[in-house]
């Protein structure tokens, strides 16, 4: 006699209201994060080296 597993999860496209519930519970994508500190790190790291370097060319 062979015993069938029992499934612990239900598949959302066996019934229209499991289907439905399923799409309506859709986790969100999460937002991404704004990259305007990483450009604002950037540019004052070209300004700090571009100051630097004229100060020792001049020096």
């Amino acid at each position: 006699m062979v015993f069938g597993m029992s499934d612990n999860s239900v598949d959302p496209s066996g019934n229209t209201e499991a289907f439905r519930a399923f799409t309506h519970n859709a986790p969100e994508e999460p937002v991404a994060a704004s990259k305007t500190p990483l450009i604002i790190g950037v540019v004052a790291v070209a300004v700090v080296l571009i100051a630097v370097i004229a100060w020792l060319a001049l020096g």
